[in-house]
């Protein structure tokens, strides 16, 4: 071991996002940084080592047999960071601070023409709801957000909250495709119909695992990897979508061409990470949301 006194914890996360994303440039962009600072940083860490710790291959970066040794615990010193990090965000017993709120990018017009958020804020003027907005998960546990607002039975059996609304799905189209192609008469007819479908860290949606099953061999006219893409898509007349109803009835230019798919119909929860549940401002944030239910499901479900 050469020079452990010297040795940079911070340079652990370069290590974890290389094996992670599997390349020093996917790692830049998930850390923010450019693909130089990765290979720096993760060199130096090798030089305090004193021992490899990622090889390049022809399919990516490749932990050596210490690098695959040494990244539970480096895992571990992740989590603890973050353990901490969240202890020091809720310090103290006042309302303050950031409370960093991912949901679906389609909710957040909605969520802010509500008036719900700046109740909130006339309430708790030291406190501060900033929008992380992302049709994928973000990950609570690894501090990526506070408190998330998401569609699904939660997957994490660690984060804490509860269901507040139904989020339903319908299928739509635009007038002009309706004029070209007909509207299906029912689950069977899609078939023979253009989908829009979605591609990416979306392509595993619940939607497009139903739409493989009514329709398979279906012509997939155009995807996209968020639920507005996918929307404007529909709208454009390329072909029909499986879309949430709360963003689609009042959309121009859509027309719902079969109803409310059971298949497809999910809870709303809100949810956080235990840590931070009694933390002041988050304490605060789910008692102002539960105390006004009814604002929050008239954002969620129309």
């Amino acid at each position: 071991m050469h020079n452990w006194g010297m040795f940079e914890w911070g340079d652990l996360r370069y290590l974890l996002a290389v094996a992670r994303h599997g390349s020093t440039l996917a790692a830049a962009r998930a850390l923010g940084v450019n693909q130089s600072t990765v290979h720096r940083r993760l060199a130096e860490l090798e030089r305090r080592l004193g021992t490899p710790l990622a090889v390049r291959r022809p399919t990516g970066y490749q932990l050596t047999e210490f690098g695959s040794v040494i990244l539970p615990l480096a895992r571990s010193v992740e989590d603890a960071v973050i353990a901490l990090e969240r202890q020091a965000r809720g310090a103290g017993e006042a309302v303050t601070g950031t409370i960093r709120l991912t949901c679906p990018e389609p909710i957040v017009g909605r969520l802010t023409q509500s008036g719900l958020l700046d109740r909130f804020h006339a309430r708790y003027p030291d406190a501060h709801v900033e929008l992380l907005t992302s049709d994928r998960y973000l990950d609570l546990s690894r501090g990526e957000a506070d408190v998330a607002l998401r569609s699904g039975e939660p997957e994490d059996p660690h984060l804490v909250g509860r269901k507040v609304a139904d989020s339903f799905w319908a299928l739509y189209a635009s007038p002009e495709y309706i004029a070209r192609h007909g509207a299906p008469a029912g689950t069977a007819d899609l078939r023979r119909h253009r989908l829009v479908a979605f591609d990416g860290a979306m392509s595993q949606h619940r939607a497009n695992v139903w739409l493989a099953s009514v329709a398979p061999g279906a012509t997939i006219a155009a995807t996209n990897s968020s639920v507005l893409g996918v929307l404007l898509a529909a709208r454009s007349g390329v072909g029909l979508a499986a879309l949430p109803t709360t963003i689609a009835e009042g959309e121009p230019g859509l027309v719902e061409v079969l109803p409310t798919i059971p298949e497809l119909t999910r809870g709303w929860y809100l949810l956080t990470h235990p840590d931070l549940r009694r933390q002041p401002r988050i304490a605060a944030f789910f008692a102002f949301v539960f105390a006004d239910l009814a604002a929050l499901r008239a954002v969620l479900m129309g």
